[in-house]
C-alpha cells in the first residue's frame, strides 16, 4: 500500500439530503421544478438582451454573462441531485467527483469577479456619467468578462491539480449530495489540516477580496450620489438594489461554507442547496422584478 494512488478509489457515495422515501420523492418535484424555472428563466435572459437591441450595452451584457454563469453553475450539481432521488445507491465515479469540484469552483468563482465588474459598471455609470460610454466601451466589456472566466479557470485549476495527485484509499462517503473540495480532502489516506487550510484558504482569500472590492464600489457608489443630490440615496439604492441583493445572496453561504466553515451537517446542507439551486434562481428573478428596461423589454416581445 506504499503507492496508493486515487486509482484505490473509483467511486463516492453520496448520503443525500435524507432517508425518507416519501420526502425524497416530494423533493425530487420541487427541485425538478426550480430547476426548470432556472434554466429557462437564465436561458431567457440571455436570449432577450441578445434580441432586444434596446439592451446591447455593457450593464446587460454583463447580466447576460451573470445567466450564463448560473445556468453553468447550477447544472453542475444539480441533475445529479435530481437523478439520485431515484436510486437507492447515490454514486458518483472519481472522474465525475473531479469534474464536479472543477465546474462548480471555475463557474462559482468566475461569477464572484462577475459581480465586482458588474458593480464597477454601475460605479463608472453613476460617478462618472460623462466617460461612461468611452470607459465601458466593447473592447472593456469583453476584458472585464474574459478576465472573470480566466481567474475562475484558475482558481478551480489550481487546486484541482492537487487534489488528483492526493492518495484516496479508505472511506468513500460524502455527506452531501454533490462533491465539494473540503468534504473529498477529508477522505484523503492521509494528515489533512494543512491541505484544508490551503484549500480554504483559496476559495476565502478569492471571496472576501471580491466581497471587500463589492462593498467599497457600492459605498463609494451611494456616497457620491448623496452628496451630487438630496435624493440621491433613493436613486442610487434604486439603481443598485437588485445587484446588492444578488451579491448578498450570493456570498452570505459562501462566508459560511468555506471562509467561517460552521460543521453542522444539517447546516452544511442547507446553505450548499441555497447556494446551488435557490441563488441561480433568484438572479434572473431579481433582475426581471426589479429592472424597468428589463419589464419593458418583455412587454415588447
Amino acid at each position: 500500500m506504499e503507492d496508493v494512488n486515487q486509482s484505490v478509489v473509483s467511486e463516492f457515495i453520496f448520503v443525500g439530503l435524507c432517508d425518507s422515501w416519501d420526502l425524497q420523492a416530494f423533493l425530487l418535484v420541487v427541485f425538478s421544478s426550480l430547476y426548470l424555472i432556472t434554466i429557462s428563466g437564465n436561458i431567457f435572459i440571455v436570449l432577450l438582451v441578445i434580441a432586444d437591441l434596446h439592451l446591447h450595452s455593457p450593464m446587460y451584457f454583463l447580466l447576460a454573462n451573470l445567466s450564463f454563469s448560473d445556468l453553468g453553475f447550477s447544472s453542475v450539481t444539480t441533475p445529479k441531485l435530481i437523478t439520485d432521488f431515484l436510486k437507492e445507491n447515490k454514486t458518483i465515479s472519481f472522474r465525475g467527483c473531479m469534474c464536479q469540484m472543477f465546474f462548480g469552483h471555475f463557474f462559482g468563482g468566475g461569477e464572484m469577479v462577475l459581480l465586482v465588474m458588474m458593480a464597477y459598471d454601475r460605479y463608472v455609470a453613476i460617478c462618472k456619467p460623462l466617460h461612461y460610454s468611452s470607459i465601458m466601451n466593447t473592447k472593456m466589456c469583453i476584458r472585464l468578462v474574459m478576465t472573470s472566466w480566466i481567474i475562475g479557470f484558475v482558481h478551480s485549476i489550481s487546486q484541482l491539480a492537487i487534489i488528483t495527485q492526493l492518495p484516496f484509499c479508505g472511506p468513500r462517503k460524502l455527506d452531501s449530495f454533490f462533491c465539494d473540495i473540503p468534504l473529498v480532502i477529508k477522505l484523503v489516506c492521509m494528515d489533512t489540516y494543512i491541505l484544508e487550510v490551503l484549500t480554504n484558504a483559496n476559495s476565502g482569500v478569492l471571496a472576501t477580496i471580491c466581497f471587500i472590492l463589492l462593498l467599497i464600489s457600492y459605498s463609494y457608489i451611494l456616497l457620491t450620489v448623496y452628496h451630487q443630490s438630496k435624493s440621491g440615496v433613493s436613486k442610487a439604492l434604486s439603481t443598485c438594489t437588485a445587484h446588492i441583493t444578488v451579491v448578498m445572496l450570493f456570498f452570505g453561504p459562501c462566508i459560511f461554507v468555506y471562509i467561517c466553515p460552521l460543521s453542522i451537517t444539517w447546516v452544511d446542507k442547507f446553505l450548499a442547496v441555497f447556494y446551488a439551486i435557490i441563488t441561480p434562481l433568484l438572479n434572473p428573478v431579481i433582475y426581471t422584478l426589479r429592472n424597468k428596461e428589463i419589464r419593458n423589454a418583455i412587454k415588447r416581445l
